[in-house]
């Protein structure tokens, strides 16, 4: 078989799994691993394709994810989630690993470095599917949401610690101390290079990008700054990933953060799909039958001792039901388990049999997550019937509601912000031309940098709680993308648009705009006001 007939099945089977799980509500994450599961299947060998080669390029699926946390990881975000991500995050992390390392070398005699590896990486949730559908039902706003996400947001961090650890286990130096001493200094370089010389340029190199308004190039830019952090960390001996976060904490302070995540979603995305195709790709269906009943055993036990863990944890600072809800979201196994099982391969750390076993058992923890986690209200409902409170604002996005979001921010969307200002209305506005976005900072307006026809991009400034929407551009192309943006997001979002002539009604009335605003019948009438005025002032 030819790698363009592999590359065509994979995406048929992919597609068509993905379509089918949708209509249970199931993460893609656990369609694309049945896909290289399937296609392993079918496949006696590799036919000539570089496994090495696909492996790294399935890494940038999990380099651009971290990218994506790195662009959350803000300090004003950490500064209002202090307890959530370092109180409860650290005690997660630290005594679930501890647990499981514990276990795996007393009941299973796996020697120290493999049980640590392999603790550390069941502590670990799924930020993917966890995030998403939190985000989905709107529970990221009420309190056992704020805790997931503050664990999972410390467990992201974890990552690049846990990853630095294998290589500390498997490198050859002799005194542990030098190894120490060269990862510190290699460090500080990197964070150097990347922070005090990286965040002047890269402010000043986007700038420049932007003004070009070519929009493939500014798309090219970032995958420059992220693929070059990356190869820099690499180079100094630390993972492709943390170059990657770095890189985007540089980008998390800047006007193009909204911009960059927007434009990079459907791209990670791609590329993490890769990822698990390669994480199925290495599942040995015959160890699976073999190990059947012990798989279904260890998913269990696993799901129910890392629960409990973090039910035990919450309820030291919290109240009973508060503390089951987030134990129920964060039982599984999470997405990064498998690139820290990678590089213990890799590395020599782990046997192959052992790590057919745990593939199996995160797969089968992810299939349940995807299924379960939507009715965790529910499901605790069931046992504990007292309300619980929610919280008004989400760390994930701008925090804003009851607001207008003005797409434009020129001379109209200028005039239209002032207005609302002098109104006491809470708004946003988005703008691409970085010179009217920096006039509105510059001003002190709440103007983000970004294209107003990107979902991700209206997601971001929390449009389905806005009062409505204003359109202040003269493009007619561009506003009907964003009028359908915006019904493709909830059809019952509001908006105002402003028209120049009556036939644009006609252009479009398939959008249903809750209002037009003609600006010449505005404009004539003033006219008409402002000369009857003079012939009243002669008179």
């Amino acid at each position: 078989m030819g790698i363009l007939a592999l590359i065509v099945i994979t995406l048929a089977v992919s597609l068509f799994l993905n379509l089918l799980l949708k209509k249970i509500d199931i993460s893609p994450i656990v369609g694309y691993i049945l896909t290289g599961f399937i296609i392993s299947l079918g496949l006696s060998s590799t036919n000539g394709i570089d496994q090495h080669i696909l492996s790294e390029i399935a890494e940038f699926g999990i380099v651009f994810l971290m990218f994506t946390i790195g662009l959350e990881f803000s300090l004003h975000h950490m500064k209002s989630m202090k307890k959530e991500v370092f109180v409860f995050g650290t005690l997660q992390v630290v005594l679930t690993a501890i647990f499981f390392t514990f276990i795996a070398m007393k009941f299973f005699g796996i020697d120290t470095k493999t049980a640590i590896v392999i603790g550390s990486a069941l502590s670990l949730s799924s930020t993917a599917i966890v995030l998403k559908v939190l985000n989905e039902n709107g529970d990221i706003h009420r309190p056992y949401g704020r805790y997931s996400l503050g664990i999972l947001l410390f467990q992201d961090l974890a990552v690049i610690p846990i990853l630095l650890m294998i290589s500390f286990f498997s490198s050859s130096a002799t005194s542990l101390s030098d190894l120490l001493i060269n990862t510190v200094l290699s460090g500080a370089i990197v964070i150097f290079i990347l922070f005090v010389l990286g965040k002047y340029a890269t402010a000043r190199f986007l700038a420049y990008v932007v003004d070009s308004k070519t929009e493939e190039l500014f798309i090219v830019a970032i995958l420059l700054i992220v693929l070059a952090a990356s190869l820099l960390a690499h180079a100094f001996g630390f993972s492709y990933s943390l170059g990657a976060f770095i890189a985007g904490m540089l980008i998390a302070e800047t006007k193009y953060k909204y911009q960059i995540e927007a434009d990079l979603v459907p791209f990670r995305d791609i590329l993490l799909g890769l990822f698990f195709i390669t994480v199925g790709l290495q599942i040995d269906i015959n160890v699976v039958i073999e190990n059947f009943f012990i798989i279904g055993v260890l998913t269990t036990a696993i799901l129910l001792a890392k629960a409990i863990i973090i039910f035990l944890i919450i309820l030291v600072f919290s109240f009973t039901k508060r503390a089951f809800k987030t134990a129920l979201a964060l039982a599984q196994v999470g997405e990064f388990s498998f690139a820290v099982f990678a590089l213990a391969k890799a590395n020599n750390l782990i046997h192959d049999d052992i790590l057919q076993i745990l593939l199996a058992v995160v797969v089968v923890s992810l299939v349940f997550t995807s299924i379960v986690i939507k009715y965790v209200r529910a499901f605790t409902n069931i046992f504990f019937r007292s309300p619980s409170e929610a919280m008004s604002e989400p760390i994930t996005s701008a925090g804003a509601a009851n607001h207008i979001v003005v797409c434009g921010y020129s001379l109209l969307g200028q005039k239209v912000v002032k207005n609302l200002k002098s109104k006491g209305v809470s708004y946003v506005a988005i703008e691409h031309d970085r010179k009217h976005v920096q006039e509105g900072l510059d001003r002190g307006d709440c103007v983000l940098f970004g294209n107003a026809a990107s979902k991700t991009m209206l997601n971001s400034v929390d449009i389905k709680k806005a009062i409505a929407v204003i359109v202040a551009i003269d493009n007619d192309e561009k506003i009907r993308t964003i009028c359908e943006a915006i019904h493709s997001i909830d059809k019952k979002i509001d908006i105002v648009l402003k028209i120049s002539h009556q036939a644009q009604i006609k252009d479009f009335e398939d959008l249903d705009i809750k209002a037009f605003i003609n600006e010449n019948e505005m404009i004539s009438g003033v006219l008409v006001d402002e000369a009857i005025k003079c012939e009243i002032v002669k008179a």
